[in-house]
């Protein structure tokens, strides 16, 4: 069987979610299916990191997609002529994006649907691009994979799919996230926070994060009491920040924020080890990996209660309301101020972590591409 990836999202040094999903996914199916061969499509050189095994091929086609008029140009002329090309049985898309001109059947990967609900997030062509193009994606698939069951039954409700069609493929997460000693607490802890402890933030600078939300929340925590906590923040600038620098200039305590920017894998791992909790309040997910890399790293969780965020925290973390700041703030007080509470979610933590992995996600997307091929084989190349 040939099967064609969509791999345009792995960018050395630049993974984030959806391309998370497509490195520790991807990496999974080629090596443990050698006897199938995988056509990578990239819009851009690639780095030789991506190329997981031998039963790879790599193909380079521009125009870079990153922009609506050239997504449209990259998935339904470049897209379809490569299929054709390299006689491709499947086409799979981590990150949701296919092809309307080409009958061959494709699997699409549809992380969530914000830009249904949060359209004043996004540029106004990216908006009109989402919003004309998914619901198309959504009736084209052949079937859908989605991470949360949240997410089924959004994609189910707004895009009127069958939910047989559906298959839900949990996020995993990074098992290399582990508890740190104290002395590296320490050292980390002096590095970013003044050698104080801190709240942790991990996510791009998104309006859907809510980050201007959490720092309000942040600074009336400090206003109440004379904490020696600070917000550390990591995570790179994607749409609309404006807001979040605004809300910044305007904190009484922004000197106690420290904007990160990304870090490497090595270093986050450090970052989750020494936070006193991850603060992460969201108003949107499809499924919050940090929540089960915080998980992992032995630290406790605050985040929202909204979304697909309660089934990936189930009783393991402390919830607050996003669009209530005072419910944010009254979460920070309780995880400064109760040790005992911190312990009871770290050890609940460790088992409610055990639910995901990216072998398991792995094997549930090879379940999706097997489903394809056992409902109709007519079209396999022979």
């Amino acid at each position: 069987m040939k099967i064609a990836v969509n791999t345009r999202l792995l960018l050395r040094g630049k993974l984030e979610g959806m391309g998370w999903f497509s490195f520790e996914t991807l990496k999974r199916l080629t090596q443990n299916h050698p006897e199938h061969q995988f056509i990578f499509i990239f819009d851009r050189p690639y780095a030789q990191e991506f190329i997981f095994s031998d039963n790879i091929t790599p193909v380079v086609a521009g125009p870079p997609a990153r922009h609506p008029f050239l997504f449209y140009i990259w998935f339904d002329f470049q897209i379809p002529r490569l299929l054709k090309k390299y006689q491709a049985d499947l086409f799979l898309s981590p990150d949701g994006y296919l092809s309307l001109r080409t009958d061959i059947p494709q699997l699409a990967v549809i992380h969530d649907i914000s830009f249904i609900h949060r359209p004043d997030d996004l540029p106004w062509l990216k908006r009109r691009y989402y919003n004309w193009f998914f619901p198309r994606f959504a009736r084209k698939a052949k079937r859908i994979a989605t991470v949360s069951n949240y997410s089924k039954e959004d994609i189910v409700r707004s895009f009127q799919i069958e939910p047989k069609k559906i298959d839900v493929v949990y996020d995993g997460y990074n098992t290399n996230f582990k508890p740190i000693s104290p002395d590296l607490q320490q050292k980390v802890r002096e590095k970013y926070s003044g050698g104080l402890p801190y709240f942790l933030f991990v996510g791009a600078l998104h309006p859907r994060k809510n980050i201007a939300g959490l720092m309000k929340a942040f600074d009336v925590f400090k206003s109440n009491e004379n904490h020696s906590v600070k917000l550390l923040i990591v995570g790179g600038e994607m749409h609309r920040t404006s807001d979040i620098f605004e809300t910044w200039g305007k904190m009484r305590f922004k000197d106690e924020v420290v904007f990160t920017g990304r870090v490497s894998t090595k270093e986050l791992i450090h970052i989750f080890g020494a936070a006193l909790a991850l603060a992460y309040v969201p108003f949107f997910e499809g499924f919050g990996i940090p929540i089960a890399e915080a998980m992992s790293a032995g630290i406790p969780v605050i985040c929202s209660n909204t979304t697909s965020m309660p089934e990936v925290g189930g009783d393991a973390v402390l919830y607050a309301d996003p669009y209530d700041v005072e419910d944010i703030t009254s979460a920070l007080q309780e995880m400064s101020q109760n040790p005992r509470l911190r312990n009871e979610l770290i050890e609940k933590g460790f088992e409610q972590k055990k639910k995901f992995s990216w072998d398991n996600t792995a094997r549930l997307l090879w379940s999706s591409i097997e489903t394809i091929f056992l409902t109709d084989s007519s079209h396999l190349n022979p």
